[in-house]
């Protein structure tokens, strides 16, 4: 299990589009992926649930891979995030 700390830098946070791209992304993974915003886990399989936790810009999340491909899932997801989603 590997986890770290990410600080959104896209201004608008997780909106409707970096949402979709992030469910997509875990999904690709057979590793168990969690989500921490202030404490409390995210549901990461509808988009909705990340758009309803409401993760602005300047704000850390942490994400914790679990199972057999957790590096690759570590590399790609914080890297979207620290990337600002291709914002």
């Amino acid at each position: 299990m590997i986890s770290k700390k990410v600080t959104l830098v896209n201004a608008q946070g997780f909106h409707m589009r970096p949402a979709d791209d992030f469910v997509k992304a875990v999904k690709k993974y057979s590793c168990k992926v969690t989500m921490t915003h202030n404490g409390k886990p995210v549901n990461l399989m509808n988009k909705m649930f990340i758009i309803a936790s409401a993760i602005k810009c300047g704000q850390e999340v942490e994400l914790t891979c679990d199972g057999p491909d957790e590096e690759a899932a570590m590399a790609e997801l914080a890297g979207m995030i620290e990337a600002g989603f291709g914002e």
